[in-house]
């Protein structure tokens, strides 16, 4: 079927979005707002907050989205410059070759990501409303499919639809929650987690790596900005605007007592808005299928642009596909298993993001054409390895950050090799 003719419009998978297709400033940043601002930010700045009070964990939470905003804001500058989606701005560094090693790996991120959040649907409503998780999560993951079939208008309606639920609905939950105490007593909280609260490291890993994949794989969305400057800017939208709205909530709700399980669910507000009864019930359910169906659509978008440069299927064929297997395992159970997901995020993505970064706007003129370049795997490996190292024996520090600077600095080394080395290297990959 010709989708552009059917009028759900050209996404251009394996090419630049040309000049005359793309989108104003504030279609691109509607892409983007929708997608932090939803209940998953909300539970994970809940669950710093438990972990390191509300003053401490706060701070945490800044940092990280500080570090997150330049990483991704960087990464969508590249994007509204040259059009490319994250495919093939990765083959630009990688290699024609070597890129689908990076594009598959975190388009398989992204899909788990996809049925972690899916999968939370039906957990929030069964824990607010008593429900059949698994049916509720098969619902969701129908609904998500076909929104995210649609394209790129689909999405960034969704996201609009979800910012202006969450924000009043948000609100409302917090002035709930204070209702008992006030709101100036979230500011004493002290955390919950006593003796075994995680760090400030790794609550700003934590930050980074809730949107650590999608961060990186920017380009898929701000490909359709004008130029590079509004692409900078409708990422600035989300990271840290967008972003921080819902993580305040989240961390307001469990500062204020108000969080059912803060340990594990954090600041899902749900339930306070259900026990309140009346019109927020029903405005509660479609809450959670619009706010967590933006960010669900954004990651099967991801998946299925990346894997559709990889197989040479089109973004809507392979939706149906990685939809149906995202939707299997959220069934399954996936969604459990957030903190080793969010480990894998920290330590292995960010050094990705600072290889392209540092290729392409720093090193761009010592660049040399080859199918795979050996330079931006060893330094993403590098990076990876002093993370993990991190992770193992220096749980004080982040992760995420040591990632990004490690393989930073090991990329910077390896672009300055002698032109002697660098033969060698590239006869071998001959």
């Amino acid at each position: 079927m010709d989708t552009a003719r059917a009028g759900l419009g050209e996404e251009y998978e394996s090419e630049p979005v040309p000049a005359s297709a793309r989108k104003s400033l504030f279609a691109v940043s509607a892409v983007w707002v929708g997608f932090p601002m939803i209940m998953t930010s909300a539970v994970f700045a809940g669950i710093v907050v438990y972990n390191l009070g509300f003053a401490t964990g706060m701070a945490a939470i800044l940092v990280g989205d500080l570090i997150l905003a330049a990483y991704v804001g960087t990464l969508s500058f590249l994007a509204g410059r040259t059009g490319k989606n994250f495919a093939l701005t990765a083959a630009d560094t990688f290699g024609a070759k070597g890129f689908r090693i990076v594009s598959a790996f975190l388009s398989a991120l992204v899909i788990g990501w996809f049925a972690f959040q899916t999968g939370m649907v039906g957990s929030t409503l069964h824990l607010s409303m008593g429900w059949s998780a698994p049916w509720i999560t098969l619902l969701a993951g129908v609904l998500f499919v076909a929104l995210t079939f649609v394209g790129i208008r689909a999405i960034s309606w969704i996201g609009v639809v979800a910012s202006a639920l969450f924000i009043p609905l948000g609100v409302v939950a917090v002035v709930l929650a204070a209702s008992a105490d006030g709101l100036g007593s979230a500011l004493s909280y002290g955390g919950g987690a006593g003796a075994g609260a995680f760090s400030f490291g790794v609550a700003v890993t934590m930050v980074f790596a809730c949107f650590a994949d999608s961060g990186t794989m920017t380009a898929d969305f701000t490909r359709w900005a004008r130029n590079g400057k509004e692409g900078a800017l409708a990422a600035f939208a989300a990271f840290p605007v967008a972003y921080l709205i819902a993580q305040v909530v989240g961390a307001l709700v469990v500062a204020l007592g108000a969080a059912a399980a803060a340990d594990t669910a954090g600041g899902d507000f749900l339930h306070v808005l259900v026990s309140a009864g009346g019109v927020l019930v029903p405005l509660a359910i479609i809450f959670v299928f619009v706010n967590l169906g933006s960010v669900c659509a954004h990651c099967l978008y991801n998946g299925a642009v990346g894997f559709g440069n990889i197989t040479g299927k089109t973004m809507r064929q392979l939706t149906i596909v990685l939809g149906i297997i995202g939707t299997i395992a959220a069934v399954a159970g996936i969604w459990s298993y957030f903190a080793t997901w969010l480990n894998i995020l920290g330590v292995l993505v960010p050094p990705i993001g600072i290889v392209l970064i540092l290729d392409q706007l720093v090193f761009a003129h010592r660049r040399v054409t080859a199918a795979m370049h050996w330079k931006p795997f060893a330094a993403w490996g590098i990076g990876a390895a002093a993370a993990l190292g991190t992770h193992l024996y220096a749980p004080q520090l982040s992760d995420a950050v040591v990632a990004m600077v490690v393989g930073g600095l090991a990329f910077t080394v390896l672009t300055y090799l002698p032109a002697r080395v660098t033969r060698t290297a590239l006869a071998a990959e001959a």
